[in-house]
């Protein structure tokens, strides 16, 4: 019950050490690939948000990181719960169901169009019925995923450094995450702008957006500090970490940042604080960098957003 068109690629092993080093990533040396692997986590995500029952701010939509790659997890679909997960050491891609059943295929230089129909075909092999909308979500390329011949670039060893530095700050984030004792979401990857984030809500409503998307009205509709970490784009042409505080308070680019190499950007008029990742890499201690990092960018919110910060401040909060 194996669906795999093509020969099993040999298992991408990782070294990693105790002092868990972190890997290089220049946009410039995978950015064919990361365009690639954005369009096909928006195939599954587009799955993912079609079958899944509706929660608040979208939390229905985002992908997971797993311990081998990226994961849907379970998703309730006719009395069973069906995952759709990359699998980068092995270089396939898993759909499975609770009933036992599993379809799986190999990743690698295919275009997007490919990975479509397997995909769908896997699904279908599996009696899942879905349809998604078939054009990319504010991407530079707006030509349909079934269509799409253009993007098939996979540099496996790329996509590993990739996930290596995702699966790391996954675990810096939700360490974090522990530090609040209020409403906020897991740490997940919303694939339509390919950032892994984490948000903490303050519990009261924000201001309406005036002529918003319905995305944004739902994703807005409280008060919010958000944390992410993106892999670079055409604005900010590198890995970085940030955060924003929205609705914005008036100073928050003046307050002070940690560690010393973050900076607030305020080119767009809006302030989002920026630790590039090759900085916080470099330290001698990249962990406790990150978490200052996201520490002081939410002191600087909450305190001048004048949130609640006592009464929402976990019991161990520095445990």
């Amino acid at each position: 019950n194996l669906y795999q068109p093509h020969p099993r690629p040999p298992p991408m092993t990782v070294s990693m050490t105790a002092s868990r080093p972190l890997p290089d990533l220049p946009l410039a040396d995978w950015a064919d690939t990361r365009d690639t692997l954005h369009l096909c986590c928006q195939v599954i995500g587009k799955v993912r948000m079609a079958l899944h029952p509706k929660l608040n701010h979208w939390w229905h939509v985002p992908l997971y990181v797993s311990s081998t790659g990226l994961t849907t997890r379970a998703i309730p679909y006719d009395g069973r719960e069906i995952e759709i997960a990359f699998d980068f050491f092995d270089g396939m891609l898993h759909v499975t169901s609770s009933a036992g059943e599993r379809r799986s295929f190999t990743l690698g230089d295919q275009p997007v169009a490919t990975f479509h129909e397997r995909l769908f075909g896997a699904l279908g092999d599996l009696g899942i019925d879905v349809e998604i909308l078939d054009k990319p979500y504010d991407f530079k390329s707006e030509t349909p995923f079934s269509e799409d011949r253009e993007h098939s670039a996979w540099d496996r060893g790329a996509i590993m450094r990739y996930w290596q530095i995702l699966q790391w700050a996954n675990g810096v984030m939700t360490s974090f995450a522990g530090r609040f004792a209020g409403k906020q979401t897991p740490v997940h990857l919303f694939w339509h702008s390919f950032d892994l984030a984490l948000t903490r809500f303050s519990g009261r409503a924000a201001p309406p957006i005036e002529g918003g998307t319905r995305a944004d009205r739902e994703a807005y509709s409280h008060e919010v500090i958000s944390f992410g970490f993106w892999p670079g784009d055409d604005k900010l042409p590198e890995p970085a970490f940030y955060s924003y505080t929205y609705p914005e308070p008036d100073g928050l680019a003046e307050a002070p940042l940690e560690p010393d190499a973050a900076f607030w950007n305020v080119a767009d008029g809006n302030a989002m604080a920026i630790l590039k990742y090759a900085d916080v890499k470099a330290l001698d201690v990249p962990d406790t960098a990150l978490l200052a990092f996201l520490q002081s960018a939410y002191d600087a919110g909450a305190a001048r957003a004048d949130w609640p910060v006592e009464d929402l401040r976990h019991e161990y909060a520095e445990g």
